[in-house]
């Protein structure tokens, strides 16, 4: 049984001071006999009650050399190595005898680490859940990195840990600084370390030509020594607790904006640790002279893959679909996408250009594409219309494989439903497409009448389509009624005669 510290310290108390026997401090305490028992024996008191010989007994020095030479071996793996040499005691009572003898890690002091002003920071990721963004569920993640000497921090949420957005959060932290450090600090990323034997380490080429162009030097810390980068793993945790919990936001630029305003209001107004007479923000602008200056062009980044379109006119990038001209597919072509735009390159020339998504499944197009592709190849325009509606309304899909088993002709229900969505959008077409298919009618006709009736229910007009008819439009033509005394004369004319 593992105890905790200060319950250890209680023990020996009321052993020493008290002089308690360890039958009333296992009482008093509600804990086990065996484990006053072990906690006396391991502070160096003799065993407690009369000595009896057990059948590990002739097993002990092994055990012992075994532990003194491997302290972390497990007892099962031991319990198995002394099974092979006779003993035929139980597993459980063989792990509270390890438990006894097992040697005590040592306590390991660290040194204070101090560093001079502009000298270094430290840099690490932080995974802070998972974000919806339509169809998608992507993972947040956050780039932190703080000035070792004044403590300041910079923070910002990405939807991935990639390489890009790893040299992305270094651009946007210089920016913010007006400089940087002559050192970073970093645990063994394989963004930073592709291979490491020892003191032996091969940098990843990208990250390694980012530090060149900035010159500062890259220094991963020493495996298992997560104590060298202390700061930043101290401010991961500060942010967590101060800024992300329980916080609202609309979209990711959102919670950066937030985090921006956090990170040069509260966590700036702090007292700098380790300099408890200087805010944060004080302590930065002594450090902000010492800092590297930045280059006079920014590191270029931009996400860069070779892709080839398929038979249709779009190139599949980051679970999205992205349109280019037909007369591009299945050749070789560049994709470069930054956070805000996709562009496709054949050589030199810009095929396309789109607004980025993250989102799931989305078709990003170019109109003109669509068109010239519809123009060419007519029979494109079903399937645009069938594509159109799967977009607008997913249940569309259910029910025109419903309808299909049942022989309905998809052409006219694709028209149908083409005509419903123009008149009565998106929202509203999804949900009567649902009722319908509860209610097993896919048909264009189930679907008009819950609509209709859906529009009652809400007291709304009957939909108006943009254009009508020549002869709807002059049958809808206000007409002027005529005076009825017209008629009165027209009688007594005829009473005259």
């Amino acid at each position: 049984m593992t105890i905790s510290p200060e319950l250890e310290a209680q023990i020996l108390r009321y052993h020493h001071v008290e002089k308690w026997l360890p039958g009333t401090i296992a009482r008093q305490l509600h804990v086990h006999y065996g484990t006053v028992a072990r906690v006396l024996a391991q502070a160096g008191l003799p065993r407690i009650g009369r000595a009896r010989s057990s059948s590990i007994d002739p097993f002990l020095p092994f055990i012992l050399q075994t532990l003194e030479k491997f302290p972390t071996l497990t007892a099962s793996r031991l319990y198995g190595m002394v099974r092979e040499r006779g003993y035929a005691g139980g597993p459980d009572h063989f792990r509270h005898i390890i438990s006894r003898h097992r040697p005590r890690r040592k306590a390991e002091a660290y040194l204070r680490l101090r560093t001079l002003m502009g000298e270094q920071g430290q840099v690490d990721w932080a995974h802070f859940g998972k974000l919806k963004i339509g169809r998608a569920v992507r993972p947040l993640m956050a780039f932190v990195m703080v000035l070792s000497y004044s403590r300041d921090i910079f923070l910002r949420f990405f939807l991935n840990a990639s390489m890009d957005n790893f040299l992305r959060g270094h651009v946007g932290a210089f920016a913010t600084w007006r400089g940087l450090p002559r050192v970073l600090l970093y645990d063994n990323l394989k963004s930073v370390v592709l291979e490491r034997i020892g003191d032996a380490i091969r940098f990843h080429p990208t990250f390694l030509d980012f530090a060149r162009h900035y010159r500062f030097e890259p220094r991963p810390v020493a495996v298992a020594r997560g104590n060298e980068k202390g700061r930043v793993e101290r401010a991961v945790r500060f942010a967590r607790e101060s800024f992300f919990a329980a916080r609202s936001f609309v979209d990711l630029d959102d919670l950066n904006a937030q985090a921006e305003a956090w990170c040069r209001g509260l966590a700036a107004d702090r007292r700098c640790p380790g300099q408890t007479h200087l805010s944060v923000r004080e302590a930065f602008a002594e450090e902000a002279p010492h800092l590297l200056p930045l280059p006079e062009n920014p590191y270029p980044i931009y996400e860069r893959e070779v892709v080839i379109a398929p038979k249709t006119p779009y190139v599949r990038f980051d679970l999205n679909d992205y349109s280019i001209p037909h007369t591009h597919v299945r050749r070789v072509l560049t994709l470069l996408a930054d956070l805000d735009k996709v562009r496709m390159l054949d050589g030199q020339h810009i095929l396309a250009c789109h607004r980025r998504s993250f989102d799931k499944g989305a078709q990003i197009e170019d109109p003109a594409h669509v068109a010239a592709l519809v123009v060419q190849k007519h029979a494109a325009r079903r399937h645009r219309a069938t594509d159109h509606l799967a977009a607008a309304a997913p249940a569309s899909e259910a029910l025109l494989v419903r309808a299909a088993e049942r022989g309905g002709n998809l052409g006219s229900i694709t028209a149908t439903l083409m005509q419903l969505l123009a008149r009565y959008g998106a929202a509203e077409l999804e949900a009567a497409i649902t009722e319908a298919l509860d209610r097993d009618v896919p048909h264009p006709n189930a679907v008009r009448l819950v609509l209709e009736r859906r529009r009652e229910q809400r007291q709304q007009p009957p939909p108006i389509t943009a254009t009508l008819p020549e002869h709807v439009r002059v049958r809808d033509q206000p007409v002027r009624p005529h005076a009825l005394d017209t008629y009165d004369k027209l009688k007594e004319t005829s009473d005259e005669h």
